[in-house]
């Protein structure tokens, strides 16, 4: 293949996989970008809105080391799509649903392509990309979470206006469905399963994952309250119409990506393990911004924007990480053992958030997700100065 044909190769495989991540999540998304709709329509509470990302992240977060060996052993072609099918079966669900208890099991049920994301997604990378071209790629490729983000909050909330919200999520569906025959036939078959492993894999993140990981779950805390409250918080303590609520969430996605891909290109080995420490700081002003925003409204713009430039980059960053980083063989394990940090933070954030706003108290929720970066950051800065610590050289 000449170097132009390799050039677009990289560029579908590049797309294919940025779309299979933005529908891994967009069910999270829809549901904080169409909340305000949730909560009129179905009668749900804030409370019960937070508990769809709990239960969502909760079950990927339990799912994920078992994803990662699944991924390792069937490959990433037969993951992406199995990954696919889920989110649109999961989306149809959702729409089809009359109240909080199907809403929620279709939350469960979207777990299992969560849990099968990254890990898919890296092992693609791995196998198909150069060692040189891997930063960019998984930059551009994680950032479609983000561009699932802005589908939820700017086209598809619009669509909500139009057709109403089942309209809108059945829409979803029915694509994920399409992109998913996509997958089955642009992607390469997989290579035979490799030997079954002698001994039961670890489950216990070990080293530099060990460390990622716990920095995911703090990150993730802060990133789920955003995603799931912003919108509400739009509507309730901002005077904004629920399209104007949804465009916040739409401006977190189009920062995100920014962040992800010009942040990932520039995570090279001796720089990339400072950072994600100081994307975190970052991202702690941001969440001051949105805290500010109670007494100066246009500043939840500013605030929405910076989330997504630093806290939503610092995950992308996390996984450039774990390519450089990842043992031979363990990369879908490896990975799926941080997004399970990732996804732990994302079931426990937004219910902790919720009891702030279930009585109104948007701005000491804001504090809280700062306080989460803020731990985020130092995690990530104390193990960037310990693994750069010269090793002491004993005496002979």
């Amino acid at each position: 293949m000449t170097m132009e044909g390799d050039a677009r190769a990289e560029r579908r495989l590049t797309a294919l996989l940025t779309c299979a991540m933005a529908f891994s999540m967009l069910q999270l998304f829809l549901l904080g970008a169409l909340g305000p709709r949730l909560v009129d329509e179905l009668g749900i509470s804030p409370t019960v809105l937070g508990l769809t990302t709990t239960i969502g992240f909760g079950t990927a977060a339990v799912l994920s080391p078992s994803g990662g060996r699944v991924v390792d052993r069937i490959g990433p072609r037969r993951s992406l799509v199995l990954l696919l099918l889920v989110s649109s079966a999961a989306l149809a669900l959702i729409g089809a649903a009359p109240g909080a208890g199907l809403l929620l099991g279709a939350v469960a049920l979207g777990g299992l392509p969560q849990a099968l994301a990254n890990p898919a997604t890296n092992k693609a990378v791995l196998a198909a990309v150069p060692p040189e071209r891997r930063g960019a790629v998984t930059g551009t490729k994680q950032s479609g979470v983000q561009l699932g983000a802005f589908a939820a909050g700017l086209p598809l909330a619009a669509l909500a206006g139009g057709i109403g919200w089942q309209g809108a999520v059945w829409t979803a569906a029915g694509t994920a469905l399409l992109t998913g025959l996509w997958a089955w036939r642009a992607l390469p078959a997989d290579p035979p399963a490799p030997p079954a492993p002698g001994g039961r894999p670890s489950l216990v993140p070990r080293g530099v994952i060990a460390w990622l990981a716990v920095f995911s779950l703090f990150l993730g805390c802060g990133i789920a309250s955003v995603n799931t409250y912003l919108a509400l918080f739009g509507t309730r303590e901002l005077g904004l119409g629920p399209t104007a609520a949804g465009a916040l969430v739409a401006v977190l996605g189009v920062a995100g990506i920014a962040g992800r891909v010009g942040w990932s290109r520039a995570a090279r080995p001796g720089r990339a393990e400072w950072l994600p420490g100081f994307l975190a700081a970052g991202a702690v002003g941001a969440a001051l911004l949105l805290a500010a925003a109670g007494a100066v409204a246009p500043v939840a713009w500013l605030g929405a924007a910076a989330v997504g430039v630093f806290a939503v980059a610092g995950n992308a960053v996390s996984m450039v990480l774990v390519l450089q980083r990842a043992a031979p063989g363990r990369a879908g394990q490896d990975s799926a053992l941080v997004a399970a940090g990732f996804f732990t933070g994302f079931a426990v954030g937004p219910p902790l958030f919720g009891l702030l706003a279930e009585s109104g108290r948007y701005g000491t929720g804001w504090l809280l997700v700062a306080a989460e970066f803020a731990t985020a950051s130092a995690v990530a800065l104390a193990w960037a100065r310990r693994d750069r610590a010269p090793i002491p050289v004993k005496a002979s």
